[in-house]
């Protein structure tokens, strides 16, 4: 493939990916009245994780953990955002994230494609380092949301404190010492209002 080509399929993907801008999520950022987007998201959990890194339960290579949190949500062009809480949702929605990630890495040039195809796959499985601290981060940022906006998104779609300690706790699995300061943070927003 000549190098224009090769650039020319990247600039196709980048703005296919615009997209991700207009999918919402389930939580509005600090302070706004209106719900984030995917495309907010990922950067913010992408800056979360270079702050973070040294916490990570084990050795990690920031540079993928950092790609693995930038193409994470890109399934949701075509599957839309599912809230967290949502297990029936998700499962659902699963397989039309991999046909749309597929859809939009088919864009790319192969060999990229099959690298960010191979992270994705990664960070859904969970199994590696780099993934579980990306779940882990990924995972973090909502929860630092609901906490500094009056638990919003929790109130909002009725999520208890047993829910969220319950569904959060793999957090550990990328860094035990965040789960503990997280977990204390969420059993003190419920406790604040009496809930």
């Amino acid at each position: 493939m000549e190098p224009r080509d090769d650039i020319d399929r990247c600039f196709e993907f980048i703005i296919e990916i615009e997209k991700l801008k207009a999918v919402a999520r389930r939580t509005k950022p600090i302070g706004l009245d209106r719900y984030e987007n995917s495309a907010e998201h990922s950067w913010q959990i992408a800056l979360l994780a270079t702050i973070l890194a040294k916490h990570s339960e084990d050795a990690i290579d920031l540079e993928k953990v950092i790609k693995m949190l930038l193409i994470h949500d890109l399934g949701e062009i075509e599957a839309d955002d599912v809230f967290f809480f949502d297990e029936a949702g998700r499962a659902a929605a699963r397989e039309a994230e991999l046909r749309g990630i597929r859809s939009l890495f088919a864009i790319l040039p192969e060999d990229t494609a099959t690298e960010l195809e191979a992270l994705w796959l990664e960070f859904d499985g969970g199994d590696s380092p780099e993934a579980r601290f990306a779940r882990a981060v990924d995972r973090v940022m909502p929860i630092l949301q609901n906490i500094n906006n009056g638990r919003q998104s929790w109130i909002e779609n009725g999520v208890t404190r047993e829910q969220v300690l319950t569904k959060t706790a793999y957090i550990a699995d990328g860094s035990s010492v965040v789960w503990e300061s997280i977990a204390e943070k969420i059993t003190l927003a419920f406790e604040t209002d009496g809930s």
